[in-house]
């Protein structure tokens, strides 16, 4: 018997309802594939705990009647179970999602969980790489492809990661037809929000050297970055890469294709680029979230200063 069949005998009264909210949180949502998979596993675990928390098999009422002494249960369990601060407050967060889901459709509505607070996380700045590190990634990925075309391909997308501070699904998602006939390229991010990016001269520049010298023919509904099946080219293939290089090079472990968009943000920081316009050019719902490379930039000054200042290093 599978585990999704066994769940769901725990829990058969609510079975239709955890289905029917994936079934929003994959149609609707349009959620990740690792979103949607660690929402399933939190809730379902969620459902399992309440099992055997309550002594009985689940149905709506129950989770009507919950109160937070329940919740701060589930999360001392989760925490018992080894979890991390970050693991717990993602699995408060699906939680929280499925209750959502379940008031937004009158199906019950139960306050408790609001009163619920998340876990204290520490603050975590990105980790951009300096203009050094982030110019010698983009020439020596070329050393790790196995053919001239798949060398060209990892130049223009970690070009493009760097050049426009794209997220790497961002850049894996776009299609052949949403390169640009002017300079400006339509992004859709996260929440199928959308965004217009400038793309830079170099960036075009090695989009077009990649599109020559593909051996596939790319139609222009379909995607513009491929393997070496003619598929949509897939995520893990760069951060192959990536780790390939950062051997090589002897780069830290945050060297990363994310880094590259972590860079793109602090090198426009400090070159004197206001918050606001790098908010809207990576894509953040909120201010809060871009203000963190205000400490980043900080810390790269400090590093610059550290580095280079006569009087330092007397």
């Amino acid at each position: 018997m599978s585990e999704k069949n066994l769940t769901h005998m725990v829990y058969p009264a609510l079975a239709s309802l955890l289905g029917n909210w994936l079934d929003y949180l994959r149609v609707e949502k349009r959620v990740s594939g690792h979103t949607y998979t660690a929402y399933q596993r939190d809730v379902s675990g969620f459902l399992v705990f309440l099992a055997g928390h309550l002594g009985k098999s689940p149905d709506k009422t129950d989770l009507q009647n919950l109160q937070p002494t329940d919740f701060r249960a589930f999360l001392a369990h989760r925490r018992g179970c080894g979890l991390t601060p970050a693991s717990v407050a993602r699995t408060l967060s699906a939680v929280r999602a499925f209750f959502k889901f379940l008031r937004r459709n009158d199906i019950l509505n139960n306050e408790a969980i609001n009163a619920i607070s998340s876990p204290k996380l520490p603050r975590r700045l990105p980790r951009p790489l300096d203009e050094k590190m982030a110019r010698a990634s983009l020439v020596n990925i070329a050393d790790f492809a196995r053919e001239p075309w798949i060398r060209d391909r990892d130049i223009a997308v970690l070009t493009l990661l760097y050049g426009c501070g794209l997220r790497i699904s961002e850049a894996l998602n776009l299609n052949r037809s949403d390169l640009p006939d002017d300079n400006m390229l339509r992004v859709i991010g996260k929440r199928n929000k959308e965004r217009l990016v400038p793309m830079l001269p170099v960036v075009r520049s090695a989009i077009e050297h990649y599109l020559a010298s593909c051996p596939h023919a790319l139609p222009m509904e379909g995607p513009l970055f491929i393997g070496v099946q003619g598929k949509r080219l897939n995520a893990r293939m760069i951060q192959l890469a990536m780790e390939r290089l950062r051997e090589v090079l002897g780069l830290p472990p945050s060297a990363t294709p994310h880094a590259l968009r972590h860079s793109f943000a602090t090198h426009l920081l400090t070159a004197g680029g206001d918050l606001r316009t790098i908010q809207e050019l990576l894509g953040h719902a909120s201010l809060a979230t871009t203000q963190h490379y205000t400490d980043v930039d900080t810390a790269y000054l400090m590093d610059v200063y550290n580095n280079a200042h006569p009087g330092v290093k007397s």
